[in-house]
């Protein structure tokens, strides 16, 4: 468990500083991103040819939890991916990887800035 998952474990008051959300939101995020991730798993294993065994590899290093955290860490306060990979104590790829994978499913659940749903609805904003 690394340092930061630990602090919002021990103050539960703090997570919406740390992440921009509150601690019953973020609960309700990992159980629908968890949900989206197992989907997404299961797409991306009938499409793709393996090498290695299921299970085989290098093990992660962070819980699901901790990887949502590096995400929403990232989105709100912008460190830089090395800087990220020291906090959560992975490497700066792998912390590039992390959001990367993690923004997919994010963006299924947490809605869109304002900007973005007004370029969905350009067409219909064009006479004004």
């Amino acid at each position: 468990m690394t340092q930061i998952l630990e602090h919002l474990n021990n103050h539960p008051k703090e997570i919406k500083r740390v992440i921009g959300i509150t601690n019953e939101e973020f609960k309700k995020l990992i159980e629908n991103a968890q949900i989206i991730a197992e989907n997404k798993k299961m797409e991306m294993r009938w499409q793709e040819k393996r090498l290695i065994k299921t299970g085989g590899g290098r093990k992660k290093s962070l819980k699901f939890e901790e990887e949502i955290i590096l995400t929403l860490y990232y989105l709100r306060h912008l460190p830089t991916f090395q800087i990220l990979g020291i906090y959560f104590g992975v490497s700066e790829s792998t912390a590039n990887n992390i959001f990367h994978y993690w923004i997919d499913v994010l963006q299924e659940l947490l809605p869109s800035s304002l900007l973005e749903q007004l370029q969905e609805k350009e067409d219909e904003y064009l006479w004004i």
